[in-house]
């Protein structure tokens, strides 16, 4: 899974999503993309799931790029532990997605394809997408 190298700050606060996505809004590496259509955290976790589901579906054919990546840490308590004693330990990291980021992207493989091999990754995502493709 993703994570970051090293992190200048270990703990970051939560910050709202707002406004839609200005930088990664147009397919820069391939033909067909994945966009999103609205504001959320997508873990590491959903990002390799989703990067599985493409590569098993195309199989040798075909080059994805992942646009987005997952910096910003979330901290959580343990269960069962009182309130109070501070800010938990970071569990994860997620990437902070804003509506019309292309998140994936494909190339080399035919529009059909590509659009289910973009289907199938977004059924593993916490958000609401639209195949996208130059053409």
């Amino acid at each position: 899974m993703l994570i970051p190298k090293k992190v200048k700050h270990r703990k970051w606060h939560k910050g709202r999503i707002g406004g839609q996505a200005s930088s990664k809004t147009n397919l820069d590496f391939g033909s067909h993309g994945l966009k999103s259509l609205e504001g959320a955290w997508i873990s590491s976790r959903q990002i390799e799931a989703a990067r599985r589901a493409m590569t098993r579906f195309v199989q040798k054919g075909g080059k994805i790029w992942i646009r987005i990546f997952p910096d910003k840490p979330v901290t959580n308590h343990g269960s069962e532990v009182r309130m109070g004693g501070g800010k938990g330990s970071v569990d994860h990291y997620v990437a902070v997605v804003k509506p019309g980021t292309i998140m994936f992207e494909i190339d080399g493989v035919e529009k059909s394809v590509a659009k289910e091999a973009m289907r199938l990754a977004s059924h593993k995502l916490s958000v609401n997408t639209r195949f996208i493709s130059k053409d």
